[in-house]
């Protein structure tokens, strides 16, 4: 029997059975956290329990914490919430400095906003590393001052792991009077994350991504934030997120975040297996290239990613031979209807469509072993050789997918 090696933390980190300890008395207990009776006032208190320990995770209090169903819809919250709340205010204020390298959840939300909406796009570009610089974006908003309605750049990228300066940034856009929203769904869990100290207005984070059970996140936002709501009905969530709390789910969701306390010499460990997991790549296929931050330090890329492009292979070919070895990994592009594409991300930083689609994303977390990294090693330059040998499919560049 083939053991699994999972190296896909990044899309998604198996259940902590701490919070499925409290999903499960949650789910037992019963109760609306909106109803008056005993029962209801019982899911209200294991809700607001929760809502403390997610905040002293992320440096925020209590109040600032909006619960939602997942980093998704945090993000569509906060960058249509603020944006149609400042273009209320001031109707010159149409305009959304955005990152290249974006979540589709971010990415999606400001391209529909553009088609449906009227919203004026600027991307911000950047480096081979995939990095914002300050200056791109004190350029941007000084190309159209007081027309912005909010930045958004993520803290730290999913696919290559690249850590954005985003205290610096925030900085930049709150001396503008703009709001400024991030992504922190890859950080969270992965880096120390401090909303009072990064300075940003609204911050959308995952469960799941932290061992919490799938379908719920939070939005992170001052109380200032310019928000109007996507989903109205009950009211609750600060007006903002209207529907019955998912008790259980919030409660799974706090005991994980609550686990979050030994992410130091948990990040360390993890940074370990991972730098021994790039050197053996580069050791037995040395055509592979690492891809995003050169500099693997703590400061510089998420503690668990190693993405590398693969020269003359399909990063699915790849993907499906060392999932037949028991390897679990991900190429890290967008599938759209089934139809893989190049990553955009990828593409974004310098390297051509033959290049991204070479791709394979190894991510590694709280459940990495080094058995993990060694079945990989073992599996790799087999799996390589197959891939290379069936070739790139035919593609036109630059043509439809």
């Amino acid at each position: 029997m083939v053991r699994e090696a999972y190296l896909d933390h990044a899309a998604t980190t198996p259940v902590d059975p701490r919070a499925l300890e409290a999903m499960l008395a949650q789910l037992r207990a019963g109760g609306n956290a909106s109803a008056l009776h005993g029962a209801g006032r019982s899911a209200r208190s294991a809700v607001e329990t929760a809502r403390e320990q997610i905040a002293a995770s992320l440096g925020a209090d209590p109040a600032e914490v909006i619960l939602t169903g997942g980093g998704t819809e945090a993000d569509n919250l906060a960058v249509k919430g603020m944006y149609w709340a400042r273009r209320e205010q001031d109707p010159r204020r149409t305009r959304i400095a955005v990152s290249a390298v974006e979540h589709q959840a971010v990415r999606e939300t400001v391209e529909w906003l553009a088609e449906h909406q009227g919203a004026a796009l600027d991307w911000l570009e950047v480096d081979a590393e995939g990095r914002v610089h300050r200056q791109t974006l004190r350029e941007a908003l000084a190309a159209h001052p007081g027309q912005h309605a909010l930045v958004a750049v993520m803290w730290a990228n999913s696919e290559v792991g690249t850590i954005q300066p985003v205290a610096e940034l925030a900085q930049i856009a709150a001396a503008a009077q703009v709001p400024f929203h991030t992504d922190a769904v890859q950080a969270y869990g992965s880096l120390p994350v401090d909303f009072r100290a990064v300075g940003a207005t609204t911050m959308a984070v995952s469960g799941h991504k932290i061992g919490a059970p799938f379908g719920v996140g939070a939005l992170v936002a001052v109380r200032t934030a310019p928000l109007q709501a996507l989903i109205h009905g009950g009211g609750q969530e600060r007006g903002v997120r209207s529907g019955t709390v998912d008790a259980p789910g919030v409660a799974g969701f706090g005991a994980a975040a609550a686990g979050l306390a030994d992410l130091e010499a948990e990040a360390a460990r993890i940074r370990g297996l991972r730098d021994r997991l790039v050197a053996g790549v580069r050791e037995r296929v040395p055509q592979a290239v690492l891809r995003g931050p050169a500099d693997l330090g703590a400061d510089s890329r998420l503690p668990g990613n190693a993405l590398f492009t693969f020269p003359g292979c399909e990063g699915d070919s790849l993907l499906f031979l060392l999932d037949m070895a028991g390897v679990r990994t991900s190429t890290g592009s967008a599938c759209n209807a089934g139809v893989p594409r190049p990553s955009e991300v990828l593409l974004a930083m310098g390297l051509t469509e033959a290049e991204a689609r070479g791709a394979q994303r190894f991510t590694l977390g709280r459940t990495s072993t080094e058995q993990d990294v060694r079945a990989l090693l073992e599996a790799l330059p087999q799996a390589y050789r197959q891939a290379s040998a069936a070739g790139m499919a035919d593609h036109v560049p630059g043509g439809a997918w």
